[in-house]
């Protein structure tokens, strides 16, 4: 069932008398509020509050029959506003605006109540609280929405540019691809070469194509394409400007350095990941014959299909040590997503240039997933024994008296038997960790996850844009991915901006602060309050006034309380609207 459960039609206003026709939609979420949350009595304590004429329950309020029935009711009950009780904005708002904009309302007459993350999910335990709460929270809605004013987007005209930060496999690929759009492309690398960790090895996964080939291939391609201009050794070390229309400044080394200042309509950062470096003695990290997988990557690459050697010996048998720096608690607890496949395609490597090495992949549960299942079969076809050790009881590593590696684990497969295995080498399967990259993150704005990644904005709805409007982030600086993978965010990245800059105009919520002029003094108060330097000031018949950026500001509101004469608002958030919010939530009305 997708469409309206129950419905009650209020009382309609009487024609010409000013109060707002809103419908206010309660979700059942599939049982995810409704289990918790009695929805009809929500929905019958609301059905006359001042201004609602519509109020329904549904069971899927995102689905696209209630979206068709909303629609359905905007326009044939004339609603100037709409309140959607469901889950969080975070997911869903895009949605319900554009329920709003195919019913010719005005989006910003929409307000979304999360009953289900901040009520029914939060009070399972509590029935009668929680459809109380969720009454207080959708009448805040319904004061939010009937103070609200109409607002129109931000229109602004965008440079048809791209500055793409990172020149790894991710960033190049996103590069051609922009170009390929007819964009202009400005590919900035801190290091004197472009590549990034795909040029620095041979064969990868899953595909058996050398990283070098494909860099080199790539690198071709670049240079093919004359809108693609390329800045190695250089970093973007200043912008400025507002969305669709940044001046980037990028420093170029030198003797002097250059200094290179473009005009770019958005910014696509790709810079990419680092390998965790063990600490020295951490799994006997510092005893030679103790590699990380990277470092062992190129040892078999430059084995070039013949003897695998190390120090002068050949090696006759490898312990890997898995989840070396991730899944590590008051560590790196993520998973680095791509070393087990990375390891299983190593070990199948090795069993190519010799089938007698015995193979030992100590692992805490293996992570193949999808199509990378067949290469954890193909290395336990060729010999690799596969032996799994307790989270509490890591292995040690330590050298013998005759020089070769010792590795002592615990084997759970074996009923917790404790073996310990002779090998010439000990693989370190070390994960990704996110680079250092401070002073771009300052100058962006960029926001980083509790992982120390870059964040975006949604991962399913919009998961390569990030809060800064026109900034986006691809490949393995937003987190693990494999090459294939971040390839395909670089790509996302690609069609998200060449939509924005191609049409040679964007739209920008419209939700920002905004200046009462008669009642601003000049204070200067809010000028250095605000992150994002959208506040200035100008003459208005000889007084001093504080102006907002539009197109630079965030709408983070953040001005707004430091203002000693109220003499700022924030467009979709005002005062009025607050404090209705409030007004509906205390038993006490603000005075």
């Amino acid at each position: 069932m997708t469409g309206p459960v129950d419905v009650q039609i209020g009382k309609p206003p009487e024609e010409g008398d000013g109060q707002r026709r809103i419908g206010v939609f309660i979700c059942h979420c599939g049982g995810n509020i409704s289990d918790y949350v009695d929805v009809a009595a929500v929905r019958d304590a609301l059905k006359d509050e001042p201004g609602v004429v519509v109020a329904e329950t549904t069971m899927f309020a995102c689905s696209d029959g209630t979206q068709h029935d909303m629609i359905d009711q905007i326009r044939e009950q004339g609603l100037d506003g709409l309140v959607v009780a469901s889950c969080s904005p975070k997911l869903h708002q895009i949605t319900f605006r554009g329920v709003s904009k195919r019913a010719d309302l005005n989006p910003y007459a929409y307000t979304q109540v999360n009953i289900r993350e901040q009520d029914s999910w939060a009070h399972g335990d509590d029935p009668d609280g929680a459809t109380q709460k969720a009454i207080n929270l959708v009448r805040a809605g319904i004061g939010r929405t009937r103070n609200s004013e109409p607002l129109v987007p931000l229109v602004v005209e965008t440079t048809p540019a791209t500055m793409v930060v990172g020149a790894g496999i991710a960033g190049m690929r996103a590069a051609i691809g922009l170009a390929d759009t007819g964009l202009q492309v400005y590919l900035v690398e801190r290091e004197p070469e472009v590549g990034g960790w795909a040029g620095r090895f041979g064969a990868m996964f899953p595909n058996d194509r050398s990283g070098r080939e494909q860099i080199a291939a790539l690198t071709e391609q670049v240079s093919r394409r004359s809108s693609i201009t390329v800045l190695t050794g250089a970093q973007l070390v200043g912008k400025s400007g507002s969305f669709g229309n940044y001046e980037a400044v990028v420093e170029v080394a030198g003797d002097p350095p250059e200094t290179i200042r473009a005009t770019v309509g958005s910014i696509i950062i790709a810079t990419g990941f680092d390998s965790y470096e063990p600490e020295n003695g951490e799994f006997g990290y510092g005893i030679d014959g103790v590699l990380t997988l990277p470092e062992f990557k190129e040892l078999v690459d430059a084995a070039g299909g013949g003897t695998l050697v190390h120090l002068g010996r050949p090696v006759r048998s490898i312990a890997y040590v898995y989840c070396v720096g991730s899944r590590q608690p008051g560590g790196n607890e993520y998973c680095s997503k791509f070393c087990c496949a990375a390891t299983a395609h190593a070990s199948i490597l090795v069993s190519a240039l010799d089938p007698q090495i015995r193979q030992f992949h100590l692992n805490r549960g293996v992570r193949t997933y999808g199509k990378y299942e067949l290469m954890y079969t193909q290395a336990r076809e060729n010999g690799a024994v596969y032996m799994t050790y307790p989270d509490d009881t890591p292995p040690s590593v330590e050298q013998g008296r005759d020089g070769r590696l010792a590795v002592t684990t615990t084997d759970t497969l074996t009923g917790g038997r404790e073996v310990t295995i002779p090998a010439d080498l000990v693989v370190l399967v070390t994960g990704m960790v996110p680079r250092a990259n401070t002073g771009l993150t300052d100058l962006l704005k960029l926001p980083v996850g509790d992982d120390g990644f870059y964040n975006e904005i949604h991962p399913k709805l919009r998961p390569v844009e990030t809060v800064v409007d026109g900034v986006m982030v691809a490949g393995s600086c937003q987190g693990p991915k494999t090459a294939t993978e971040s390839v395909a965010s670089g790509m996302a990245a690609v069609a998200q901006s060449a939509a924005i800059l191609k049409k040679g105009v964007a739209e920008l919520d419209p939700l920002v602060a905004t200046v009462h002029v008669d009642d601003c003094t000049g204070c200067g108060e809010c000028l250095t309050t605000c992150p994002y330097d959208a506040i200035s000031t100008r003459d208005a018949g000889g007084r001093t006034v504080a102006e907002v950026s539009a197109a630079v500001c965030k709408g983070c509101g953040g001005c707004v309380p430091l203002c000693p004469t109220a003499a700022l608002d924030l467009l979709g958030y005002t005062d009025a609207q607050m404090t209705a919010m409030i007004d509906s939530l205390v038993e006490v009305p603000v005075s």
